[in-house]
């Protein structure tokens, strides 16, 4: 019988109570979040205190390049030891998730384990997991070198698959009804609230089915990555590694799959936001001057205020006529810096540091997502985010690699 390529893992979660205060400490949010904005980071770490925490597991990448980067590494390599070991396995399991996100939508996910030896980064190899949004290939090495020394793996990767029918999330509604209950907690921050249901025996079994029987109605890709997608590429650059040293003895390793949440891309509460940018360390001014007088019309922020501007059209989307532009312009720029921020207010607001641009456009809508990744292959780097910084997901389950 042919192996699902979403499977079920020995998953990791702390053994606290299921409304335990504990949870609430655990989770935070996906390390790539507010990375322009220290003082998030720095409440998070407040607040965490000494407790145990997947804070102490993950380098928040707004302390890259800070003195708190070496600091926090410090951590990390010592938790990476020290926290295995307090976490119960629930092996050979699947979880299923009610996240109410911080508007009041409820998202729903399953987490388990994608086999990477389906997922491939690039488009030409047409992968049955396919990334949506360009790969960064310079930023895979240091994930790589990350999961090398990890001892564990905490994912923040969502996986789309799509299911219009909606069967396997009706069945999830069923399922929960008898199910174990393993965590129900309100997430730090303004995060919303979430709940989990461990599937097991009979429910497990089901699912497993449901899941084969839309793999196999899939005549091309079956997932596609919504977000963490370097995350992704990172573990499977580690495992063709593996592959290289053990040969046919890697394809029963841990590393070869990677834990990941999917979720059906109809899901209602599921909304595309475009990823914004900001340009520091720019004259302003000179950088506004050089662009067209038509072309693709955007919003610049400078000092909070808005001006309209255009850009050269020459992609078949907005966001990927402004990133080819502020791609060409960081050549010739080397001292300025891009960086992708989350939110239309927050954008605005960093537009009042010193030196700095901001730019809004629009993005893609994800009923257009599938069919452009078809027809075009990827979408340029940090296209969208499914909803606004809070909403992304939180680290809670982890899994031994």
């Amino acid at each position: 019988m042919k192996e699902n390529i979403f499977v079920p893992a020995d998953i990791l979660l702390p053994d606290f109570d299921i409304n335990d205060p504990a949870w609430q400490k655990w989770a935070i949010i996906a390390c790539d979040q507010f990375t322009s904005q220290r003082e998030y980071w720095n409440d998070v770490d407040s607040f965490v205190g000494d407790a145990m925490s997947s804070y102490s597991l993950v380098l928040p990448e707004a302390y890259l390049e800070t003195d708190k980067e070496a600091e926090h590494k410090k951590v990390v390599a010592s938790s990476m030891v020290s926290v295995p070991e307090k976490l119960k396995s629930h092996k050979g399991a699947m979880i299923y998730v009610e996240r109410i996100l911080p508007d009041g939508k409820l998202r729903r996910g399953i987490v388990g384990a994608i086999d990477l030896e389906k997922y491939d980064y690039r488009f030409e190899n047409k992968p049955l997991v396919c990334a949506t949004e360009e790969t960064v290939l310079s930023r895979i090495p240091p994930r790589v070198n990350i999961r090398r020394f990890a001892s564990m793996e905490l994912p923040h990767i969502m996986v789309f698959y799509d299911d219009i029918e909606d069967r396997i999330m009706s069945f999830m509604e069923e399922a929960k009804k008898t199910a174990e209950k393993l965590y129900a907690f309100t997430l730090m921050a303004g995060g919303g609230s979430i709940t989990g249901y461990k599937l097991e025996g009979d429910n497990l079994m089901k699912l497993c089915g449901l899941v084969a029987e839309y793999e196999a109605s899939k005549t091309g890709a079956s997932y596609a990555v919504g977000d963490g997608n370097h995350s992704l590429a990172g573990a499977k650059t580690y495992y063709e590694e593996l592959k290289e040293q053990f040969g046919e003895g890697a394809e029963t390793h841990p590393a070869r799959y990677a834990l990941c949440e999917i979720v059906n891309i109809h899901e209602s509460s599921i909304e595309f936001e475009p990823i914004y940018r900001i340009v520091k360390n720019v004259d302003v001014e000179a950088l506004l001057a050089s662009l067209p007088d038509n072309g693709r019309k955007m919003d610049a922020y400078v000092n909070g205020e808005r001006r309209e501007v255009f850009f050269p059209d020459v992609h078949p989307i907005d966001i990927g006529c402004l990133q080819i532009f502020i791609d060409e312009y960081l050549k010739s720029h080397p001292e300025a810096e891009c960086d992708y921020i989350h939110g239309v207010e927050d954008t605005i607001e960093l537009s009042k540091m010193e030196n700095t641009v901001a730019f809004l456009c629009n993005g893609i809508e994800k009923d257009d997502l599938l069919s452009y990744v078809a027809e075009n292959g990827s979408l340029p780097r940090k296209t969208f985010s499914m909803g606004e910084a809070k909403s992304k997901r939180y680290y809670i389950e982890a899994r031994k690699i």
